[in-house]
C-alpha cells in the first residue's frame, strides 16, 4: 500500500478502526499502545484474517513510534474511561497528559500527517493536540460530528422504516450534551423531516442522538461505543487518503466562522489531501445559532479547564 495510516490505542475503537481501514484496504495501519503485547497480538489477529478478507493491507502492532513514521495519517483514540470515584477535573487532566504525550511522538515522526483526534473529552483534546504539535489547523480534526450524524440518521430510518442510505443529517457543536442536531438540513431521499414526522418525534429523536454515546454506555455497563465510532473516523480518513472533498461535520478550529473565535467546534468541513479544505457556513435561525453558541460556551468552559490543569 502507497498510503500509511497510524493508529494510537488498541483498545475497542482503536482496533476496530484498524479493522475497518485495513478491509477497506485504504491503507498499511500501525496500531501503537503501551500495553505489551496487545497491539501486536491484535495486529496479528488482523494479518491473519487477511486471507478470509481478501485484502493485503498490512498491519503492524508495537509499544514504540518508531513505526508510525512518515504516516499520511494519525488516528488518536487514546485515553482512559471515567472510572468510580474519579472526578471531571481528574479525568480531564489524565487525557490531557496522554493526549500530549501520543501527539508529540507522532507528530515528531510524521510531521506532515493529518491528526485526527477521537479520544475524549473530544474537542477539548483537539485543543491539546493543536497545541502540542504545532500543525496547521487544516491538520488537527475532531471526529465527532460524523458520529452523532450517523446516530441521528440511525435513529431517522428506524423511525420513518427507511434505508439509512436514503437519509442525511448535520450534527453540530461540540460532543456533548450541548450538541446540535439541525431537523432543517435532515433529510430523506431529499424530502426534509420536517415534513415527514411530528415536531414531538423529531424533538425526541434529537435528544435520543444528544444522549447516544451515554444510551449504549448504560445498556453496555462496562464499556462505551467502538463500532460506530471506528466508522466514522474510518469515513474521515477515507476521505482525506482518496482526496474526496467529502462534506463532513467534524470539529475544526474556527477563527471567526459562524461568530466563534480560537475554539474547536463541530462544522460541516470539506475533507480532502490537505485535511480540511474549507470550512462550510451555512444559515442558521437565530434560535439555532444561539443554540450553538450554548455549545461553543461549554466547550470554551472545558478548554478552561485544560488550562487550570496544565
Amino acid at each position: 500500500m502507497d498510503k500509511k495510516v497510524t493508529v494510537i490505542g488498541a483498545g475497542n475503537v482503536g482496533a476496530t478502526t484498524a479493522q475497518r481501514l485495513a478491509e477497506k484496504e485504504l491503507c498499511d495501519v500501525v496500531l501503537i499502545d503501551i500495553a505489551e503485547g496487545l497491539p501486536q497480538g491484535k495486529a496479528l489477529d488482523l494479518v491473519e484474517a487477511a486471507p478470509i478478507e481478501k485484502h493485503d493491507a498490512f498491519i503492524h502492532g508495537s509499544n514504540t513510534y518508531a513505526a508510525s513514521a512518515g504516516s499520511d495519517i494519525i488516528i488518536i483514540t487514546a485515553g482512559i474511561p471515567r472510572k468510580p470515584g474519579m472526578s471531571r477535573d481528574d479525568l480531564i487532566k489524565t487525557n490531557m497528559n496522554i493526549m500530549k504525550g501520543v501527539t508529540a511522538e507522532a507528530a515528531r515522526l510524521s510531521p506532515d500527517a493529518v491528526l485526527i483526534i477521537v479520544s475524549n473529552p473530544l474537542d477539548a483534546m483537539c485543543h491539546v493536540a493543536f497545541d502540542t504539535s504545532g500543525f496547521p489547523k487544516n491538520r488537527v480534526i475532531g471526529m465527532a460530528g460524523v458520529l452523532d450524524s450517523a446516530r441521528f440518521r440511525a435513529f431517522i430510518a428506524m423511525e420513518l422504516n427507511v434505508s439509512v442510505e436514503n437519509t442525511h443529517a448535520f450534527v453540530l457543536g461540540g460532543h456533548g450534551d450541548t450538541m446540535l442536531p439541525l431537523p432543517r438540513y435532515s433529510t430523506v431521499a431529499g424530502i426534509p423531516i420536517t415534513e415527514l414526522m411530528s415536531a414531538e418525534k423529531i424533538e425526541a429523536l434529537v435528544n435520543r442522538t444528544r444522549n447516544g454515546g451515554g444510551e449504549i454506555v448504560s445498556l453496555l455497563k462496562t464499556g462505551s461505543a467502538f463500532y460506530a465510532p471506528s466508522a466514522a473516523a474510518v469515513e474521515m480518513a477515507e476521505a482525506i487518503l482518496k482526496d474526496k472533498k467529502k462534506i463532513l461535520p467534524c470539529a475544526a478550529y474556527l477563527e471567526g466562522e459562524y461568530g466563534i473565535n480560537g475554539l474547536f467546534i463541530g462544522v460541516p468541513v470539506k475533507l480532502g489531501a490537505k485535511g480540511i479544505e474549507d470550512i462550510v457556513q451555512i444559515k442558521l435561525t437565530d434560535d439555532e445559532n444561539a443554540a450553538l453558541q450554548k455549545s461553543a460556551d461549554a466547550v470554551k468552559g472545558l478548554v478552561a479547564d485544560l488550562k487550570k490543569l496544565a
